[in-house]
């Protein structure tokens, strides 16, 4: 699954005519590829060709496992929507039974095409482990050094062999001399001979074994390179991780990569020593080598948060790849630092004055040997307080960017001096108030999804196209709310004719350039927030309360009022569909087609639930609840859909208490009404709370405090003042205190042994309108 996942990646950013011409939503649409990854790239496509007729068979069943796999995964699917899809989807895919082959080789070239396109995108940034070839050329360094090794030995054997007959050599020599034996001159000629071939021979080794030494570290310096790239990769897919791309943390394949090159570095240089000063350069390469590997080793392993609240505590941890490399004794102590903008582009210079001041900012670098991984953790950083830079224009304090400096000075087995590493987290806002979060996040988000690799920091674009924007919006939303239901088109444009302020532009916006202002600046027209306040309520309310209705396409979310009245116009009366209100932060409201006085239709929106709303009372109940809305768009049955939603009917109390339920009232409820109440707004809902008529009023359930809910609503003209314990929507009596019930009539008292009786064919609603009238009238 790792193409597709680089794939789906890029696929956000890329316009819709290239993605439909790359997956054929005719022959093999985008859904075939997403919800099959797993198992279309374990397949054998690239043994395909149309000219091998005699795989015909081979891609027959291989079409059918395919057809079979989309109807195995449909039936899976909770959602009907997409379970009706896939099985229509399978059920085309039988235009290719007469020609299997074809369907293979168009399946064997996406791929191809998936793969050029990673790898014209800078494919290493998607690349979640060594790629195979990077691990074949470390296998293949390993191999030269250890043929380096095999020559020095034999190299060091043919030298004792030359010294020891040199020394015969010279024992003959003498005698010769002296006496003049002609018997002895064709040995000593021979013995000149094996000499003269046993130095050639170490002269043509060492002159081997020199260019193989320099080969190796000309390979060494290539798999180094290939190293710290994908460390930067790691450390880049750390950073978008915050807006919800794919991420894996296993650091384990990097840090063994990292612990080979050094152990190859080190026989290297060993090497390169028993030589002697001729290869002075090739020691400097791999002294300089070392020392980048050794300083490039060091990663935060676990960002700090990105929005750091002052007087919080907060946690990180920095984790440091050569670890067991790290020399015995003395304990490497890590400390951590505040730094500004201004300060992390000039690391390579002593930091100016202290920004911030943090506690608990040291850490030792201990080793697991469970894990395998030695850390630093910080486990009760506090940032005590901040300097701000002077800000520019309009610039807030929740736009200004930190980031925290870890620092060590660390000795490696084998290495003669110590070196200083040092390496900073990602940016940071830090906050005095909660209720900066909110713009501090949008600052963080701004800067995750739109800097670029190896910026200077913390440099970003003032203004995207408008498909990058939506890309991070969607992919924000679906890794907030844990979901793989993503936003539809629908969704995208009403997003852009929001944030454009465009609600009449039906033209395509994704060239159209975004700003940061029009992002989380400037408020939205008419409105008192931005619209990432906006849309951050949605996602907020979406996460805690509507995850399962949103994964299931029960709410159709994004969506503007035209279009509304478009799709909703020839619905039958009572059909509606969820949508997120666009007047209010985390808002869901009700659209739905009723019946006007006259026999017409008319579109209404009920009042927005928002967070508040839904822990009393759940969106499944409210549907329940209004009977006016019977099919959710465009024509399911809603009990059908939102049966599993309803919560179960309660049981009476053992205690003899009489339950009491909350309902939604839609519209205007004259039964609750006293003579001097204003009727509420259509579309509003009523609230009573019979916790408020007093102590001595039938017992209700602590936890059933009230017989109607819906939203709050503006308290009607000619009211009473409350009490501040009252929650009642009408006049209240004030009793005396203590509360005397000889002043309340003896019909509505409740008697302490026996439950007040309740005339079948009646609820609650009668019996409060009793209650009322009396305290009108008293």
């Amino acid at each position: 699954m790792a193409q597709w996942i680089h794939m789906y990646q890029m696929l956000q950013c890329l316009p819709d005519e290239t993605v439909n011409s790359l997956y054929p939503p005719s022959t093999f649409p985008i859904e075939v590829r997403h919800y099959g990854a797993d198992w279309i790239e374990s397949q054998r496509w690239e043994d395909f060709s149309l000219e091998k007729m005699d795989q015909e068979s081979k891609a027959q069943t291989l079409l059918e496992q395919t057809v079979s796999m989309l109807q195995t995964i449909a039936q899976q699917k909770t959602d009907v929507v997409e379970r009706m899809k896939l099985m229509q989807i399978s059920r085309n895919m039988a235009m290719f039974q007469p020609q299997p082959l074809q369907f293979v080789v168009m399946v064997r070239d996406i791929l191809r095409k998936e793969r050029v396109l990673i790898s014209a995108n800078n494919a290493p940034q998607y690349q979640m482990y060594p790629s195979r070839d990077n691990m074949q050329d470390v296998e293949h360094l390993g191999v030269k050094v250890l043929e380096v090794q095999e020559i020095r030995k034999k190299m060091h054997q043919l030298q004792e062999e030359l010294n020891w007959e040199r020394q015969n050599y010279e024992s003959l020599q003498g005698p010769f001399q002296q006496n003049g034996l002609d018997s002895a001159r064709p040995e000593i000629q021979k013995l000149q001979n094996h000499i003269q071939q046993l130095e050639f021979n170490v002269n043509s080794m060492a002159t081997k074994r020199f260019q193989l030494l320099k080969d190796c570290v000309d390979c060494l310096d290539l798999c180094q390179s290939r190293l710290i790239t994908r460390l930067k990769d790691w450390r880049w897919e750390q950073h978008k991780a915050a807006i919800g791309h794919p991420f894996d943390d296993n650091l384990i394949p990097l840090q063994n990569w990292c612990e080979q090159l050094l152990g190859m570095n080190g026989n290297l240089r060993q090497e390169l020593m028993l030589i002697g000063e001729r290869t002075l350069d090739l020691q400097e390469r791999l002294g300089q080598l070392l020392q980048v590997l050794i300083q490039s080793s060091l990663v935060v392993d676990k960002q700090p948060p990105q929005v750091i609240k002052t007087q919080s505590k907060f946690s990180t941890t920095v984790r440091y790849l050569l670890g067991e490399k790290v020399a015995p004794g003395k304990p490497v102590v890590l400390k951590a630092q505040i730094i500004n903008e201004l300060q992390a582009r000039n690391l390579g210079s002593v930091p100016g004055d202290n920004v911030g001041e943090l506690i608990n900012n040291s850490a030792i670098l201990e080793h697991n040997t469970a894990s395998k991984s030695t850390c630093a953790t910080f486990r009760n950083m506090s940032i005590k307080k901040i300097k701000r830079a002077d800000r520019k224009g309009s610039e807030s304090v929740t736009e200004e960017k930190f980031a925290l400096l870890f620092s060590t000075e660390i000795t490696i087995t084998g290495c003669d001096t110590p070196y200083r590493i040092q390496m900073i987290s990602q940016p940071v806002v830090v906050i005095v108030h909660g209720s900066q979060d909110n713009n501090a996040v949008a600052t963080i988000i701004w800067d995750c999804a739109f800097s670029e690799r190896d910026r200077v920091p913390f440099v970003v674009p003032e203004r995207v196209p408008w498909r990058m924007m939506y890309s991070t919006l969607n992919s924000k939303f679906t890794s907030e709310v844990q979901t793989q239901h993503n936003l539809d088109n629908y969704n995208q444009h009403f997003l852009a004719q929001k944030i454009f302020d465009k609600p009449d532009f039906a033209e395509d916006f994704s060239n159209m350039m975004v700003s940061w202002g029009q992002f989380n600046k400037e408020v939205l027209p008419g409105r008192p927030f931005t619209f990432w306040q906006w849309f951050e309520g949605v996602m907020e309310l979406t996460k805690k309360h509507l995850k399962t209705y949103w994964s299931e396409g029960l709410i159709f979310g994004f969506i503007g009022k035209q279009h509304l009245h478009l799709i909703l116009k020839d619905r039958p009366n009572g059909t509606f569909l969820l949508r997120f209100s666009d007047s209010e932060i985390g808002g869901i409201t009700i659209a739905y087609v009723s019946a006007t006085e006259n026999g017409g239709q008319k579109i209404q929106n009920i009042q927005p639930f928002t967070k508040r709303d839904l822990e009393i009372r759940s969106l499944g109940d409210r549907i329940r609840d209004i009977s006016g809305i019977t099919y959710l768009y465009p024509d399911f049955p809603k009990h059908d859909v939102f049966k599993k939603y309803y919560s179960e009917p309660q049981v009476p109390s053992v205690l003899g208490y009489i339950p009491v339920s909350l309902h939604t009232k839609v519209g205007m409820d004259t039964t609750l009404m006293g003579p001097n109440m204003a009727p509420h707004a259509e579309n509003s809902h009523f609230s009573v709370d019979t916790s408020a008529l007093g102590a001595n009023l039938a017992p209700l359930n602590e936890n059933h405090t009230s017989a109607f809910l819906g939203d709050a609503t503006p308290s009607p003209p000619n009211m009473a003042p409350l009490n501040e314990n009252s929650h009642m929507g009408f006049n209240v009596h004030t009793f005396p205190s203590p509360f005397n019930s000889p002043e309340i009539p003896s019909d509505i008292i409740e008697s302490p042994t026996t439950p007040h009786h309740i005339p079948e064919g009646t609820d609650m609603d009668i019996d409060l309108e009793s209650i009322i009238k009396t305290l009108q009238s008293d």
